[in-house]
């Protein structure tokens, strides 16, 4: 074929393509770095056609995004003179067009990774193109891990290019086992890069809509603005209207727009006029606004962030990749010379992360197991991964697929989970249609499920019956799309009941039955199932609701805004989770009357349905509830006695000194062991006030094994009997035992006194005969032969009538003064 000399442009990426070429005739995988403008995208894939290792096989170009996808396959098939779906095609989610003709394929990630898990010969393609891969999506993750696996052991012949814009190539390589790294050259146009910063405190709509008006009035062509979301852009939108005249459109650009606006955003401007797109980072890859020679970057991105403490996925504005600025700012030179404004200052790009951080690094890796279980693997360690992903959200991962019932024990797929994961959606949602076919409600379940997978489908409402209404009534080829799909779905399950009786909240209880919510504190204010709060706008419909099930929600521990969610009744949660719904008497330790409490209690989780109160307790239970209230409030509340607060010093000095086993008496360390030394002595104890001195002496001596009891009083004794016979308390409340006595009664000893059996010395803390400092030591030999003669000039000044002898080692102890007339 000619395609290359004869038909396609000239573009910068046409230099390397040779070098390309004659790395996968040779080898069988290839790394192409290729900065914004070289034409990768659309001259790799067809460059490759006339390959002779090609055969018959389709080559599949990943793309991250449906608008990606599309825009790849359009511009491929006009520069063959053809319509998409021809030579040229693309697969996604709601939307295919292929035909037996078609030998490119441009699918989403997601897609890919199910038609590997499906097929894992690949039959019928010979290479895999895997573009813009510096976004690290997850999906792209794991389809090149397959996609290896697959070539190492079932196509050697297979071709992987991995193609990206901007790229940690080091790291990449060495996953690749150092392929031949080709690298094409930048952009075709110069961009001028100027720097505008944001005033401190002004809200990034305000200052985009003043950078917007400034180079639209100082520079020709069209405008890419590059906002952190949906919100941002409308209301720089609201900010913009009426600025400019009829020769100017501004039109927005982000995922939840359907496909004819987002078309319609990248659709060259009509000749004599210009266009403001303002968009999310949707725009910063694979595609070309024709015309566009400004962008101005507000430098802010909004990134999905799992948390797996609380088992939810919240958007978080953070600040661009250096990676990703260079990636907005190549969108001005695409076609001609062109202007880069950033709204920040200068100095603060180097202190821009280098690259955007990995998907697989933070987010909910539910549906990432599944498709490993699938594939027969339960560790994802033993796949090529550039990152491997944090043990806490594949733990979290494995619990909820294990709730769903789509994971064993041993964490390998079962029959549930294998039907699961052939719905391809998020396990929960896939859960919930396996259920509701039990009783013939798979299509209202499946429609609910593409309602929640589709953002912006059916609206942005909080309540999903409102959506579900509107979803139903929309025209237009997005949302007939949704609906086939979802009839699609429900189709593997055989004859859906006709018309679906049950409403959205018991259909969704069987995804989310830990976040079932309850209505605490006033209006809008629920607890759900894992112990967790959400709150709603008091003036929401559903912030009046008893009970919610909350389908999505946003926002950091304590502070859970709930984003969707339909209401629900008690006696549908009842009815529905019989087998989750626990009665119960339980005793729990009150903070306001310190006291333990006894109540029967129904719950769900965490969520206590209904309770009644019993009488007081005592016992074991109760004790337990006392030990959960020390733990609450910490030791500080219980009632040492001196001799008690001796002990565990004594105790854990022994622990400090000699170790094992002698127990750690350190607050964390016993609030650990309530259930060894406190609760085994409390169980008549029905409140705080009620524990003794008494009992926690007991407890502490009972952390020592009994034979080695007596032995405390001779290795940490409580006092030290003075040459004079008087005894003096030993403080073990410090890193080392301390003795306080005065000098004199110390007189005659020619030893330093020591504890543990005579291994560690005492700090000694001498005082003058009005116990006032005089001086520490750990050698009392030495400071008899040392230091004392400047004592004793010093003290017999002060204390002329005591004792002050030149020889103290030799001396008579005494705690008197000396006799009258000496």
């Amino acid at each position: 074929m000619a395609f290359l000399s004869d038909t396609l442009p000239k573009l910068p990426v046409t230099e390397a393509l040779p070098e390309l070429g004659a790395a996968l005739s040779s080898g069988t995988r290839a790394i192409l770095s290729a900065p914004p403008g070289a034409g990768k995208t659309t001259l790799v894939p067809l460059f490759l056609l006339d390959a002779a290792w090609r055969g018959d096989g389709r080559i599949i170009l990943l793309e991250p995004r449906r608008l990606a996808a599309r825009a790849a396959a359009g511009r491929m098939a006009s520069l063959l003179e053809e319509k998409v779906g021809e030579t040229v095609g693309y697969r996604m989610r709601l939307d295919v067009r292929v035909s037996q003709k078609t030998r490119i394929e441009v699918v989403t990630e997601g897609v890919f990774a199910r038609m590997i898990l499906d097929d894992p010969e690949l039959s019928g393609i010979s290479a895999v193109l895997f573009d813009e891969f510096h976004e690290r999506s997850l999906d792209a993750d794991i389809g090149l891990a397959l996609a290896l696996d697959v070539q190492a052991a079932l196509r050697d012949d297979l071709r992987i290019v991995v193609m990206s814009a901007t790229l940690d190539v080091e790291r990449v390589a060495a996953l690749l086992d150092h392929p031949p790294s080709i690298v094409s050259a930048g952009r075709s146009f110069p961009v001028e890069i100027r720097h505008q910063d944001r005033p401190a405190g002004e809200r990034i709509e305000d200052t985009m809509a003043r950078a917007i008006t400034e180079a639209h009035r100082a520079e020709s062509g069209s405008i890419l603005a590059f906002l952190p979301g949906q919100a941002e852009i409308t209301r720089t939108a609201e900010r913009l209207a009426g600025r400019f005249g009829p020769e100017t459109t501004v039109v927005p650009l982000y995922g939840n727009l359907g496909q004819k606006e987002q078309d319609a955003a990248i659709r060259p401007a009509p000749a004599g006029t210009r266009k403001i797109v303002l968009a999310t980072s949707i725009a910063e890859t694979s595609i070309t606004i024709d015309g566009v020679r400004i962008v101005i970057d507000s430098g802010l991105q909004r990134l999905p962030v799992f948390e797996a403490a609380t088992g939810i996925t919240r958007l978080e504005t953070v600040r661009v990749s250096r990676a990703s600025a260079d990636q907005r700012a190549g969108r001005a030179g695409r076609t001609e010379p062109g202007v880069a404004i950033r709204l920040w200052h200068a100095g603060q790009t180097a202190a821009l992360p280098a690259f955007t951080p990995p998907q697989i690094l933070s987010s909910d890796l539910s549906g990432f197991l599944l498709d490993l279980a699938h594939w027969g693997v339960t560790d994802p360690s033993a796949l090529l991964l550039v990152d491997q992903p944090p043990a806490a959200a594949l733990e979290e991962a494995r619990n909820l697929l294990r709730l769903l019932g789509a994971l064993d024990a041993a964490g390998a797929l079962t029959p549930s989970g294998k039907r699961i994961r052939d719905l391809a959606l998020p396990p929960r949602l896939a859960a919930m249609i396996l259920h509701a076919a039990e009783d013939g409600e798979q299509l209202a379940a499946a429609r609910l499920a593409v309602l929640l997978t589709e953002q912006g489908l059916g609206g942005t409402a909080v309540d999903i019956e409102e959506r579900l209404r509107r979803f139903s009534s929309e025209r237009g080829e997005w949302a007939e799309a949704a609906r086939r799909l979802a009839q699609r779905m429900a189709e593997g399950f055989g004859t859906a009941k006709a018309g679906g009786s049950r409403a959205p909240g018991a259909l969704l209880l069987h995804a989310f039955p830990d976040r079932i919510a309850l209505q605490r504190g006033g209006r809008g204010r629920f607890v759900m199932a894992n112990g967790r709060g959400g709150e709603l706008p008091e003036t929401e419909r559903l912030a009046g609701a008893d009970m919610i099930v909350v389908a999505d929600l946003t926002g950091q521990a304590g502070r859970q805004r709930i984003l969707a969610a339909a209401e629900i009744d008690r006696a549908t949660v009842e009815a529905e989770l019989a087998d989750k719904i626990v009665r119960e008497d339980q005793c729990v330790f009150d903070r306001a009357s310190r006291q333990v409490r006894a109540r029967r209690v129904v719950r769900l989780g965490a969520m206590i349905l209904e309770e009644t109160p019993l009488p007081r307790p005592s016992g074991p239970k109760a004790a337990q509830a006392l030990a959960d209230g020390v733990r609450q409030l910490g030791l500080q509340v219980l009632p040492f006695s001196r001799e008690a607060a001796q002990l565990r010093d004594r105790i854990g000095f022994l622990h400090r000194s000699i170790g094992e086993p002698w127990p750690d008496t350190g607050e964390a360390a016993l609030l650990a062991r309530l259930d060894d030394w406190f609760v085994p002595f409390q169980e008549n104890t029905r409140g705080l006030d009620d524990v003794t001195a008494a009992s926690l002496h007991e407890g502490l001596m009972a952390l020592v094994p009994y034979e080695m009891q007596r032995d405390i009083a001779r290795l940490a004794p409580t006092h030290f009997e003075a040459p004079t016979g008087q005894r003096h308390p030993i403080r073990y409340d410090g890193e080392e035992p301390v003795l306080a006595i005065r000098v004199q009664e110390l007189f005659g000893l020619k030893q330093h006194p020591a504890v543990a059996g005579g291994r560690l010395p005492l700090l000694l803390e001498l005082t003058s005969p009005a116990h006032r400092p005089i001086q520490t030591t750990r050698d009392l030999p030495g400071f008899w032969a040392g230091s004392w003669r400047d004592v004793r000039a010093d003290m017999r000044g002060r204390y002329p009538k005591h004792p002050w002898p030149e020889d103290p080692a030799a001396a008579m102890p005494t705690t008197r003064a000396k006799p009258r007339g000496t």
